[in-house]
């Protein structure tokens, strides 16, 4: 054994002794990033086209992400919510005038920053409570975290089964399915809460129609739109906001609960809960809090991932490096290509995304099997153009390595 694996199997043996086994052994110790690419602890180089699940919207140690949080460090780094700060007025501020910019008559907007997606919707989910209902009706497939009340919104009985039972009156309909929602949507609805993309499903798109029809569904009974956006803001599909993006919503589509975290401060953690019109006045004092939610670094960070994204034209380099690796991974092992921008779903002709992801791990890239059958890329905004050349270069011959169709591909 090499001294350089040495030192990796080290550490993960540190890690299995110190860390609650909750997510199995790492696959890898990293030292280092930048840009779209890691480095190991035994040096060896990967591109990394999961940027942390959808997190690193800028990659790793971008200068400017790097600057804000310094300088912001440098000068308060906390104060708790007892105080203001100008970075958290101006991202609260930031927020609501992207969601709110396509719509006709733009909304007022009220913000509650968390530091995580699953707090975010732990928020929202109590937000609905205060209209006084208590059902919520939520799509098969969803996932939206793993704190008591957003585990109870997520699907899969795997997760919820160990600690159940789960905060109740939450209702389970087919994702894309308009009928069903509407069959399921009643009078005592406080909620219908729908991602536009399925992120950890395994990037699972709905009919063109399905926003438009959620949102008449919900607020023909009264009951608000909650959006989960967690994986899917922030400039991943090409637009700010998948419900915005033209190529998955036929008609606008005005929610009144949004969530955000993930890429919104480029590693740094944080959540958003966003409201709109009068939904964001239902809390409140002592409603709801947090102590580190909506601190000045974190707010720093968003603002200056947001101000990259615009500046840099993210939003179109996503929608662009997301049509080149869409096309390009197409291979006879592929059944099927889905998703919209950076966030893409590759449906292999049997169940060996495990053996893709350590054949691509093998091969120097980090991709993520989000089900058996299939593989999931949510690389970095930032990601070169060599780079999407250099992975698509190598995909054919990860699917042999990794044993995908074994006999089947032509000649």
């Amino acid at each position: 054994m090499s001294a350089a694996t040495e030192a990796g199997g080290a550490w993960t043996e540190r890690y299995a002794a110190s860390l609650m086994n909750v997510f199995g052994p790492p696959k890898l110790v990293l030292a280092r990033g930048r840009g779209a690419r890691v480095w190991d602890v035994d040096g060896r180089e990967y591109v990394d086209l999961l940027a942390g699940i959808a997190v690193n919207a800028l990659g790793h140690a971008h200068p400017r992400l790097v600057a804000a949080v310094t300088e912001q460090l440098s000068t308060l780094g906390h104060v708790s919510n007892f105080f203001a700060t100008e970075p958290q007025v101006r991202l609260a501020e930031r927020l609501g005038a992207l969601l709110t910019a396509p719509m006709a008559e733009p909304l007022e907007t009220r913000v509650f920053f968390t530091n995580s997606g699953a707090e975010a919707n732990e928020a929202a989910f109590k937000l609905t409570r205060r209209t006084g209902r208590t059902k919520v009706v939520v799509t098969e497939g969803g996932f939206h975290g793993r704190t008591m009340g957003a585990l109870a919104l997520t699907s899969k009985q795997a997760y919820r089964e160990p600690f159940e039972p789960l905060p109740g009156d939450v209702v389970f309909v087919p994702y894309g399915d308009a009928a069903a929602l509407e069959a399921a949507v009643d009078g005592a609805t406080a909620a219908v809460l729908v991602e536009p993309v399925q992120g950890e499903a395994g990037v699972v798109v709905p009919p063109a129609g399905y926003l438009p029809a959620a949102q008449r569904i919900a607020h023909d009974h009264g009951a608000l739109l909650w959006l989960d956006e967690v994986q899917t803001g922030v400039g991943r599909t090409g637009a700010w906001f998948a419900h915005q993006h033209p190529d998955l919503v036929d008609a606008p589509v005005t929610p009144d609960v949004v969530t955000l975290a993930k890429g919104l401060a480029g590693g740094v953690p944080i959540g958003a809960c966003i409201a709109t019109g009068g939904t964001g006045k239902l809390f409140d004092p002592g409603n709801h809090g947090t102590t580190f939610g909506g601190n000045p670094v974190a707010a720093a960070a968003a603002l200056a991932v947001l101000d990259t994204i615009e500046d840099d034209g993210l939003l179109a380099r996503a929608a662009t490096t997301g049509r080149r690796l869409t096309d390009g991974v197409a291979d006879p092992r592929v059944t099927e290509v889905r998703g919209s921008g950076l966030l893409i779903g590759i449906d292999l002709v049997e169940p060996k995304a495990a053996e893709v992801v350590a054949a691509a791990q093998d091969a120097g890239f980090i991709v993520n099997a989000a089900t058996p059958e299939r593989v999931r890329l949510a690389p970095p905004l930032v990601l070169a153009d060599a780079d999407v050349t250099a992975f698509l270069d190598a995909w054919p011959g990860i699917l042999d390595a990794a044993g995908v169709g074994a006999g089947e591909r032509p000649a």
